[in-house]
């Protein structure tokens, strides 16, 4: 193949990884825009009731539905926030593709790694 065709399929497969992410994060946005309205009505209805905050380790203690909610609103971040922060790293930050995604990911990984212990902290421990 000549090689303009092999920079041109250079650009398609760009042109997919984009179009991915770009479905990726959208996906994301609407858990995460559910999952955030849902966390405001609990905060609001915690504060409105007077709940301490003994009272409200008492009530997520072994709550697995609790644990399971925020583990997909977890995993939801997980997926939506390397996306952006890495398009921010090239945009604006002016690192290359490659860079942009490493730090994205390597702050994908201590989000995960933080939510992970926070739900295990806040239900199971």
């Amino acid at each position: 193949m000549p090689p303009c065709v092999a920079t041109s399929e250079g650009y398609v497969n760009e042109a997919i990884q984009q179009a991915k992410a770009w479905y990726w994060q959208r996906i994301s946005a609407m858990v995460l825009s559910l999952c955030v309205l849902v966390h405001l009505i609990t905060i609001v209805y915690a504060v409105r009731s007077g709940l301490s905050a003994d009272a409200l380790l008492a009530r997520t203690h072994g709550n697995l539905p609790f644990a399971m909610f925020y583990l997909v609103f977890l995993l939801a971040c997980v997926a939506h926030v390397p996306i952006g922060l890495a398009r921010i790293g090239e945009e604006w930050l002016g690192l290359g593709a490659s860079a942009a995604s490493i730090a994205a990911r390597v702050f994908a990984l201590l989000l995960l790694v933080l939510g992970l212990t926070a739900v295990y902290a806040v239900v199971l421990a």
